[in-house]
């Protein structure tokens, strides 16, 4: 009886570790479709308001010194860059929710993971994911890299959201 019982408790056990790998293993819910654009690390895909899981674009009101000197507006050349990107439409893998409700999404744009494009080309940071990128920039002085900045997090703490 005892041996019976362990063997049915063994079943019941693999049985729910099954089912948890299962569910593990389904697909990431995905957004597709022509996107507003927010500004340089956020929009909106179906309804949904979406941040870029990884990145950390200049705000729009945020200003960066050109190399010979002089200023331009970083966060709005960042906006323009992820709509350049984007205009042919998007399609997000959701990862999780940022701290304001929106979702954190990795998308792609004909193939190209935007996150990566926007890093590599100087219009946004590395915020954790793409720091091989954000090397290869740095070191190309693409964008931002080309003059002196300060980076969005510590513009948003000395001057507010």
């Amino acid at each position: 009886m005892l041996r019976r019982i362990d063997g049915l408790l063994a079943t019941l056990i693999l049985v729910a570790l099954a089912i948890g790998v299962v569910s593990v293993q389904r697909e990431a819910e995905r957004v597709e479709g022509l996107p507003r654009v927010v500004d340089g690390d956020s929009l909106e895909v179906g309804g949904r308001r979406i941040r870029l899981a990884g990145v950390d674009a200049p705000e729009l009101s945020q200003t960066c010194e050109r190399p010979g000197g002089g200023t331009y507006r970083c966060g709005e050349v960042a906006r323009e860059g992820l709509r350049a990107l984007a205009r042919g439409g998007l399609t997000c893998t959701l990862t999780g929710r940022d701290k304001y409700g929106r979702d954190l999404a990795v998308c792609e744009a004909a193939g190209r993971d935007v996150g990566a494009a926007l890093v590599t080309d100087g219009l946004a940071v590395s915020y954790g994911r793409y720091e091989p990128e954000e090397r290869e920039a740095r070191g190309r002085a693409a964008g931002l890299w080309a003059g002196r900045f300060e980076r969005p997090s510590a513009w948003r703490a000395a001057h507010g959201r």
